[in-house]
């Protein structure tokens, strides 16, 4: 066994290994990468641990190599370090070595272990798999890292000074939002503070008018003056505080946003942020992402994912008839259940696999089980494994901690924007949603880990479909001077030279579709993705 002294070298070397185990690619791979080298495929011991631990129904155990090889060789696990707080525009991550801790027989012993571990999984190919799409995500986040998206500066200046005004000398409210705030005390007949809710939620009770919150969906009906400009200042103010001058500052460095993309970040295993706000980017906001002179952005949504994946792991027949046309979802399950009310059958789909089911909801779910019968029973037996405390997988085999877990941090984090199609209402301002189930919380709502558990076999399962779909989307791109630049639960940007993009949309509908089969096997479910090339993000919806 060779020691090598320069971690780049000894990649640099070995062209012709395809696979590299390494304890973190969050540690190992930016350092490889700021020194020019990439690497095709991984497998990362510590990602591999969390999943497994997972798996095994220990959830928030220490997760590091160190701690695996301690408990495989009965010894005092040590704890997990705290995670690393992200400074605002540092590059550290990339660039700062870290400890790379176990020597390289502990690594492969504990490597070992965890083979022999995937062999006890409850489907042993399918965790396999989940374990490689993972690695392969932690290198495509690391390459975002490096990448950045880009981003004009001075189109940024320019929609915010179009937005809130000029700015005020001590770092106060810039112009328009003090001017909003002058009009909502004026309708109320005294001062208020509309950045305060508290304030706010008093002036409506002084005024006659009970609120609990001051959500956006609760005051805009009122009939009062104060609600337009209230419901503007808080539009303009959360742009302020966000996406203002001083996140400008802070996060955009030499014409790129380089947020940290943290792949498998929620219990779900969807991706978040470490800062900047990357996955909350507001539509105005995204007119400064502006692609290089002579290059393009290719910007792709997943058309309707959720209920395509709720399909091809529920195995419906009738579901997944529909959802293997490859047109519009909702629209061919309204014309089989819902006399062709589109709106309906969406509400009623998604209000499936996000737990509505109560009132009208209760209703459309039961007009749903009668057409798609396995699809809605799939997400019920879910809910129920959630409701009594039971382990409950995605297809490939992510896991759901017990009731009683513990460790992980909050599902839909202030990173992950969620999901509010289904007309549930989720938080848009500083009030904050109504806290659901999550792991880590001792609740007695059994109901409520139910309706997590509901959704979770779906957001997960379609979680690891996207890893699939960015792997394979990433090696299309080998050879090319494309680069994935962004990605968001069911949304992918690439920043390629103008030449490139139509190849870029053509690999794109192909990783799709090889995802699909993959994750899947082998089901007529179609996975269509919408992409559109823009110089601008915001042109691209």
């Amino acid at each position: 066994m060779v020691q090598e002294a320069d971690l780049a070298e000894a990649v640099r070397s070995r062209p012709g290994v395809s696979r590299w185990v390494w304890r973190s690619t969050a540690e190992v791979y930016p350092r490889l990468l700021a020194t020019g080298v990439r690497v095709e495929r991984c497998y990362d011991v510590e990602d591999a641990e969390t999943l497994l631990l997972g798996h095994e129904g220990r959830h928030g155990e220490p997760r590091s190599a160190a701690a695996a090889l301690a408990r495989l060789r009965g010894g005092p696990v040590p704890q997990d370090p705290p995670p690393r707080a992200a400074a605002p525009g540092a590059q550290s991550p990339l660039f700062e070595p870290q400890n790379t801790g176990l020597p390289l027989t502990d690594l492969l012993e504990v490597y070992a272990d965890q083979q022999r571990r995937h062999d006890r999984a409850e489907h042993p190919d399918r965790m396999r798999l989940l374990t490689a799409a993972e690695s392969a995500g932690m290198l495509v986040a690391a390459e975002m890292n490096q990448a950045g998206l880009p981003w004009s500066a001075d189109v940024h200046r320019e929609v915010l000074h179009d937005l809130l005004g000029e700015r005020y000398t001590g770092g106060g409210e810039p112009r328009r939002l003090a001017e909003l705030a002058e009009e909502v005390s004026t309708a109320f007949g005294r001062r208020v503070r509309p950045d305060l809710p508290a304030d706010v939620v008093k002036a409506f009770g002084q005024a006659g008018i009970r609120v609990r919150s001051t959500r956006r969906w609760e005051i805009e009906s009122l009939d009062h003056p104060a609600v337009k400009p209230l419901v503007e200042y808080k539009r303009l103010y959360r742009i302020w505080v966000a996406h203002g001058w001083s996140w400008l500052h802070d996060w955009v460095r030499d014409g790129r946003f380089r947020p940290e993309f943290l792949a498998g970040g929620t219990v779900t295993g969807r991706w978040v942020t470490n800062g900047g706000g990357a996955l909350q980017i507001p539509k105005v906001i995204r007119r400064a992402v502006v692609a290089d002179p002579g290059w393009r952005l290719v910007v792709a949504d997943a058309d309707q994912m959720e209920p395509r994946v709720l399909a091809a792991i529920s195995r419906d027949p009738g579901l997944m008839e529909v959802a293997g046309r490859g047109t519009d979802l909702y629209q061919s399950v309204s014309e089989r259940a819902f006399s062709g009310d589109r709106e309906q059958a969406k509400l009623a789909v998604l209000g499936a696999v996000y737990g509505q089911t109560s009132g009208d909801g209760l209703k459309n779910l039961a007009a749903l089980r009668r057409r798609f019968p396995r699809a809605v029973a799939y997400v019920d037996d879910a809910a129920r494994a959630g409701e009594e405390g039971r382990l409950v997988r995605t297809w490939l085999g992510r896991t759901c901690p017990p009731a009683a877990g513990a460790g992980a941090g909050e599902e839909g984090g202030a990173e992950d924007t969620g999901n509010d199609e289904a007309g549930i209402p989720t938080g848009d301002d500083d009030t904050g949603p109504a806290r659901p189930w999550v792991p880590g919380y001792a609740s007695s709502d059994a109901r409520a880990r139910g309706r997590f558990t509901r959704n979770f076999v779906v957001q997960g399962s379609a979680a690891d479909w996207a890893l699939l779909m960015l792997a394979a989307l990433r090696r299309s791109c080998t050879g090319l001077a494309a680069r994935l630049v962004f990605f968001q639960h069911d949304e992918v940007i690439v920043h390629c030279p103008a030449e490139e993009a139509e190849t870029v949309v053509a690999a794109i509908r192909e990783a799709a579709e090889l995802a699909g089969r993959l994750t899947f096997g082998e089901t007529p479910v179609r996975f269509p993705f919408t992409t559109a090339v823009v110089q601008c993000y915001a042109d691209a919806k």
